[in-house]
């Protein structure tokens, strides 16, 4: 009778599991710090190396000693320690990572004490499925992509079935698509998800990629980084195949919004990176009249060309803007060290207008009055690369107005003509909708708003669900 009652009194046991990447780390780690703030015990578990990383470049273990019930716990991802894990990696090596990850998953999940109450898996990694329902464990997926992106890749053998892909060469790169249920009237063949410019429309990637989509929508419910008042005509479509969906984001901001209220405007927030920060980036923001610098950073995965960087350099330079760029180490291509050599260069010739890092503390140069971000209300200019990119890019410009596109584009002409667009000619123009877009956002975020309601009741939800499995 005791034991009874203990079981039902103890805090929910949530097992947090992202997909081994920087992004999606980053944004389940929040999710987890903001379940552990409403109480519950938390089991964030990560790969051996990218733990490794995250206790090399950040203070883990100071930060999070304030929440008892807190742990990390680590599995391997099937790769070998040396294995470099830059480019495209994790496509070429997902059924061994899915392989050994399931088995790992499952050995953590039966050994658990107290039981794991609900998972909060990764919607990359939907194999998490066939373990909880092994298990009986209750599964939520957080999908760490757009929910617009989210809905292509679901939709992929629709447009498959309707003739509306392979593309058909670059005369055929503007034509809509229009099996997307919610975005005919804007998405092009040029912004599908990159997977799509394959010929063969049998690629095992494009297979890969829509399995796991649609298999993360018959988990219990769907987390969304995102606001009903962002995407609220994409969510409604999703809801159609998966009706619980949460849709708490922006996650920082929330995050911010709740850790703000417990600790205090001068809490120190966890940076959870991967790599070693340079934070000189900041003193030289610091330096800088409000809204002057535009930022530029690739995602954490992306390389880009010698020639593409020194083409976005000059269109930088020409633009008279300055600039702050991020250039992760080994992310240049270029012949017998020339990439890495060139950003030396560049570094060289541009340190009067620009300042070039290897990795910046993202959130903190987006928040920084020189920048600016979504949130903070600065519009942007996107040149997609991978994933998710190129369909945000077009949301980002066509939907939401906050922004222009440079897809498919690397011209130092037309980075200067953008830049100058949105920095000078327009900024208006882009300042307003960008400001309009971070009110609606930020009002998502606080007490009473969307976003704040949908993570409450998320967090009730899993209370409730973890008091049923309790008294089973």
């Amino acid at each position: 009778m005791e034991q009874d009652r203990s079981s039902q009194s103890r805090p929910p046991h949530v097992l947090v599991f992202p997909f081994p990447l920087q992004g999606h780390i980053n944004s389940m780690i929040k999710l987890a710090e903001l379940l552990a703030i409403a109480g519950f015990k938390l089991t964030f578990l990560d790969s051996h190396h990218n733990h490794e990383r995250l206790v090399k470049f950040n203070n883990i273990a100071a930060h999070f000693e304030r929440y008892p019930g807190f742990q990390f716990k680590t599995i391997t991802d099937g790769l070998p320690l040396d294995h470099p894990r830059s480019g495209n990696w994790f496509l070429d090596m997902f059924e061994v990572m899915e392989l050994k990850m399931k088995e790992s998953l499952k050995e953590v999940l039966v050994n658990s004490s107290p039981p794991v109450d609900c998972i909060i898996g990764d919607g990359t990694s939907a194999f998490a499925l066939d373990v909880a329902k092994e298990l009986g464990i209750p599964i939520f997926f957080f999908c760490t992509s757009s929910p617009c992106c989210f809905w292509v890749y679901h939709s992929i053998p629709d447009i498959i079935q309707a003739g509306e892909l392979p593309i058909n060469g670059s005369e055929d790169m503007d034509r809509l698509i229009t099996t997307v249920p919610g975005m005919e009237t804007y998405l092009r063949c040029r912004d599908l998800p990159t997977i799509c410019r394959k010929l063969d429309i049998e690629d095992s990637i494009i297979k890969l990629v829509v399995k796991q989509t649609r298999k993360s929508l018959q988990a219990d419910a769907l987390i969304l980084n995102t606001a009903e008042e962002l995407d609220g005509p994409i969510l409604s479509q999703i809801r159609t195949k998966c009706p619980l969906v949460y849709a708490v984001g922006p996650l920082h901001a929330q995050f911010n919004t709740r850790l703000n209220a417990k600790h205090g405007e001068s809490y120190d927030h966890f940076s959870n990176t991967l790599w070693e920060v340079d934070k000189s980036c900041i003193f030289w923001l610091n330096k800088q009249p409000n809204r002057s610098v535009i930022y530029v950073s690739f995602c954490s995965i992306t390389s880009t060309s010698r020639e593409q960087l020194v083409k976005l350099w000059y269109g930088l330079l020409n633009s008279k803007t300055k600039f702050l760029i991020v250039v992760r180490p080994n992310s240049v291509i270029g012949k017998d060290g020339e990439g890495e050599d060139v950003v030396m260069e560049l570094m060289e010739k541009s340190k009067d207008r620009g300042y070039i890092v290897n990795w910046a503390p993202q959130e903190e140069v987006l928040s920084h009055p020189a920048i600016g971000g979504v949130v903070a209300g600065v519009p942007m200019i996107c040149w997609p690369q991978f994933a998710d990119q190129h369909v945000n890019s077009r949301v980002v410009s066509e939907v939401w107005e906050i922004g222009m596109d440079m897809k498919d584009v690397c011209d130092s002409k037309i980075v200067e003509k953008m830049v100058n667009d949105v920095m000078v000619d327009r900024k208006e123009e882009f300042a307003k909708s960008a400001y309009e877009m971070a009110k609606v956002t930020n009002q998502c975020v606080n007490v009473g708003g969307s976003s704040y309601s949908n993570l409450d009741r998320l967090i009730e939800d899993i209370r409730i669900m973890s008091l049923k499995t309790h008294k089973k």
